[in-house]
């Protein structure tokens, strides 16, 4: 008995003088307004759920504050906050508001947040299916979808069908302006998904080229193997008399090629994009990659990647089996 009652001694003094250890202070103290342009009730669910992390608002419970737990949570809101911070959305134009709802709910669908280990103690963050519906409809408001007339069909069609049978390449296509070079070949790469941009009217096939399509069938994806080229084509949204969405005007090519050593000031990977029909290379200057980086850098821990490859037919016929 004497034994067991040193021992618990021993812990709680061990407890006691583990908590002289604090992490940074990060809850500044600045109440997070609510966000312009955004319905009352899309407010309170993403106040409740997303702002403890992802604003300057910091909503601490007493748990939070003790260690070693409060390093944890600190860690979480710190890496929340650069990933995405609610607190600037008032200064944001509307189609980075709009880009921002689509990023957020699309973690939310994926799974991904709120993070699991987070939820777990802070019931609040969790979102049930009324929630996220009522999200997923606001989202959707964002950008009208109007059903194409018959000439824009036509025009998207004859487009696509050049696309399709190479009728649009550019052997004179200008490089980008850090020097990467257009790939005019990536249209016989295998598609390995989609996404539907409902912000801004737009839709995105994926392509992959061999060694990208072989580090998905092997699940060796983070990090990608050097060699690994994507290619991200956005057409804008037609919209059928029956509802049915279906590429239209071409927008633009993104690529990625991922060569850790060479590009290792990049993150591993060169950027590069070509807007409209005439292959038009995007930025001014050699370093507008920094804004690719930016824009990608939320999926730091899954090497700079947005892409959940979809299965392709030699995985789903292993899954059959």
């Amino acid at each position: 008995m004497k034994n067991i009652n040193k021992l618990i001694w021993i812990l709680l003094a061990g407890f006691l003088l583990i908590q002289l250890f604090r992490p940074e202070n990060i809850n500044d103290g600045k109440p997070t307004q609510d966000l312009v342009n955004v319905p009352k009730e899309v407010n309170t669910i993403l106040r409740n759920s997303c702002f403890d992390c992802h604003s300057s608002e910091a909503n601490l419970r007493w748990y939070d504050k003790i260690t070693p737990a409060n390093f944890l949570v600190t860690s979480h809101i710190k890496e929340g906050r650069e990933a995405l911070d609610f607190s600037k959305w008032n200064s944001w134009p509307k189609l980075q508001q709009n880009s921002t709802i689509y990023y957020a709910i699309n973690k939310v669908l994926s799974g991904e947040m709120p993070i699991p280990s987070y939820a777990a103690i802070h019931s609040s963050a969790k979102l049930n299916e009324r929630q996220i519906e009522i999200l997923k409809n606001y989202a959707l408001s964002l950008a009208s979808r109007k059903i194409s007339d018959s000439s824009q069909i036509s025009s998207a069609e004859k487009q696509y069908n050049s696309w399709i049978n190479g009728e649009l390449k550019h052997p004179t296509v200008k490089p980008s302006p850090n020097g990467m070079q257009y790939i005019p070949d990536y249209r016989n790469w295998k598609a390995i998904s989609t996404t539907d941009r409902f912000d801004n009217g737009t839709m995105r096939i994926i392509f992959g080229n061999d060694i990208a399509v072989k580090a998905i069938q092997e699940k060796n994806t983070n990090p990608w193997p050097d060699g690994t080229s994507f290619a991200k084509t956005a057409w804008k949204q037609r919209v059928n008399n029956d509802g049915s969405i279906a590429t239209g005007e071409f927008v633009q090519v993104e690529l990625m090629v991922k060569d850790a050593k060479k590009y290792e000031k990049t993150k591993g990977w060169a950027w590069g994009r070509w807007k409209g029909n005439d292959l038009k290379p995007y930025g001014e200057t050699p370093d507008f990659d920094k804004e690719c980086i930016e824009c990608h850098k939320p999926m730091e821990n899954r090497d700079y990647v947005f892409t959940s490859p979809l299965y392709l037919i030699s995985q789903l016929k292993k899954i059959q089996k």
